[in-house]
């Protein structure tokens, strides 16, 4: 009775290991809570977005208010200066016309940073061979938008945007010694 049961245990068990079990496999998700589901979402809009048309209470409607955004980061003109003026420079004549006005303009000048990004993380391959160490395959998609807006006196004067609209990503870690790996001390070289 016992030997069928150790049978029945090991077949199931290579029947587990042939399948590989990739969707007992952890995943994760990262997510900065904001206004767009994806970076052409936020892409449209900062389209209607007007330098020297769009005011901070344009901004609001189209949920980049700063009170209740949590990706907008305020910024003041100095940080304005230490961000678009590089170190050394006297003068500021390669800058857009409008960054330097708001920058003359001293107090005056404000701006927004917006920084929004949606991550996911994907463990796949053999869960066996995840699970006790040997092999790990992540596969990491998604996307970052990220725009600064250079504001003076309640105008927007200035817009900016970057970002990565899909991001594919592939990691691969192999630990030949599997759960042993993290035990054995790595020995570096005398010097």
């Amino acid at each position: 009775l016992f030997i069928k049961k150790f049978r029945s245990l090991s077949a199931l068990f290579s029947l587990l290991a042939v399948s590989s079990c990739s969707s007992m496999l952890p995943s994760a998700e990262m997510k900065v809570i904001g206004p767009w589901e994806s970076y052409e979402h936020a892409e449209r809009t900062f389209s209607e977005i007007i330098p020297h048309q769009t005011t901070t209470f344009n901004l609001a409607k189209i949920n980049l208010d700063p009170r209740k955004n949590s990706n907008i980061t305020l910024l003041n003109y100095s940080d304005i200066i230490r961000r678009f003026v590089p170190p050394g420079t006297i003068s500021g004549f390669e800058l857009d016309s409008n960054l330097l006005d708001c920058i003359s303009n001293g107090l005056a000048c404000s701006g927004f940073e917006i920084r929004e990004r949606h991550i996911l993380r994907k463990r796949y391959g053999n869960f066996f061979l995840d699970f006790f160490n040997f092999e790990r395959r992540t596969k990491v998609t998604g996307w970052e938008f990220n725009a600064v807006l250079i504001i003076k006196d309640d105008l927007v004067i200035y817009k900016l945007i970057s970002g990565q609209p899909a991001i594919q990503e592939y990691e691969e870690a192999n630990n030949p010694l599997g759960p042993l790996q993290a035990v054995v001390p790595i020995v570096s070289p005398l010097r």
